[in-house]
């Protein structure tokens, strides 16, 4: 029996399969092997903290995909996915973590008992969870290569339906009350732990009656020099006066993330940090407004890199990335960014975490939204003040 609470219709999860296919023809592949969690949930609905033993979904040019994992996984698959029993296969324990026999060699033989070694066969080669040791064992047992299909669904993935953007405008309410809740108790002497521990119960416990998942990325939250660096976490450290800190936080609802950064200061503001600010929200004015259907992540990155240098600013990396369903160790998909040379036109559904942060000598601010692109233009999915915060 298919799982009885699927976040998703049978329709939907049907033109999902039905538009990798067209993919997968339009490539030329008759078999392709997902190991992306992320899109193991998209096509399938499965969602458990498995990621970490070989898994996968098989999709074939007709019948229902497999769902295939370690043995006591499967009863998680099938409490969460739409197949049947048929198409759910474990492997035996023995394979767990055990070099001299990978799960490939299983997976394989799964392959070849349900007669799909005879056409091409697509997999991830460039994804978090699949391995060297993985491909070289599933090459061998196959008799030859997977080809490349890194991103096939990532990019099938990139509009959203009206139901996932409803996941995320969910997610962003959980957001905005992480935010007031790192912004209310900060303060002098605060231990950091102790602050980020407050806010991943907010996170936890939801918003207006939504319940919370976990993040794809813990809180970051570095203050003073930590700050100059964007993936720092958080420590035992008290809270400063004289330092700011960034907070990067994400609710998520069904695996659906709304990533948004506000910065702190904690008593008198620098100048500097009053320049950067006004340079970062001009910035990102500029770049919003030009987010809009028919134009290019490029031009979006051109509009807010213009005006950001013109104020004496610079940034040398992305400013944003797509995002929407994610599993650790990362909330971007994976396919478009908001940089020069990235050509991508805009379409309406598509979703980014606009991500216009700057690292200075002494610190960092980061004020970020989460946004969808509308028929007219960019919607920002949260609420909180875009501004510089300040607490004495």
């Amino acid at each position: 029996m298919p799982a009885d609470n699927l976040p998703f219709t049978p329709e939907e999860y049907q033109a999902r399969l039905a538009a990798a296919r067209a993919e997968m023809a339009r490539r030329g592949l008759e078999v392709l092997i997902l190991t992306d969690p992320s899109n193991m949930a998209w096509l399938t609905g499965y969602d458990g903290w498995s990621f970490y033993v070989p898994q996968a979904v098989i999709v074939g040019m007709d019948g229902a995909p497999l769902w295939w994992g370690r043995a006591m996984d499967a009863q998680g698959a099938r409490r969460t996915v739409w197949m049947g029993e048929d198409d759910i296969i474990g492997y035996d324990d023995t394979y767990v973590q055990n070099p001299p026999h990978h799960p490939m060699q299983a997976l394989a033989a799964l392959l070849a008992g349900r007669g799909l070694t005879g056409g091409r066969i697509g997999a991830e080669l460039d994804g978090y969870y699949y391995s060297a040791a993985a491909h070289r064992s599933l090459s061998a047992h196959l008799g030859r290569e997977p080809e490349d299909a890194t991103g096939l669904v990532n990019w099938l993935r990139a509009v959203k339906s009206p139901a996932e953007i409803g996941y995320m405008r969910a997610a962003a309410r959980i957001t905005e009350a992480m935010h007031r809740t790192a912004l209310e108790i900060a303060r002098p002497g605060l231990p950091k732990n102790e602050l980020v521990a407050e806010v991943w119960r907010t996170a936890i416990r939801g918003a207006e009656g939504q319940w919370g998942d976990y993040p794809a990325i813990v809180p970051m939250a570095p203050s003073g020099l930590d700050a100059t660096a964007p993936h720092l976490t958080w420590d035992d450290r008290p809270m400063a006066p004289g330092e700011p800190t960034f907070f990067e936080l994400a609710g998520v609802v069904r695996r659906y993330h709304a990533p948004l950064s506000r910065t702190l200061f904690l008593g008198r503001v620098p100048q500097k940090y009053r320049e950067a600010e006004k340079a970062v929200l001009e910035a990102t004015a500029a770049g919003l407004e030009a987010a809009r259907p028919g134009n290019t992540c490029a031009q979006v990155a051109e509009a807010f890199n213009g005006t950001l240098n013109r104020l004496g600013f610079e940034k040398d990396s992305r400013c944003g990335y797509a995002i929407g369903l994610s599993y650790p160790p990362d909330w971007g998909e994976r396919t478009m960014s908001l940089r020069r040379g990235d050509d991508t036109v805009l379409r309406p559904g598509m979703t980014f975490h606009f991500m216009p942060g700057l690292w200075l000598d002494d610190g960092g601010i980061e004020i970020t939204e989460p946004i969808v692109i509308t028929e007219t233009g960019a919607e920002c999915l949260c609420r909180v003040p875009r501004r510089l915060f300040v607490k004495d």
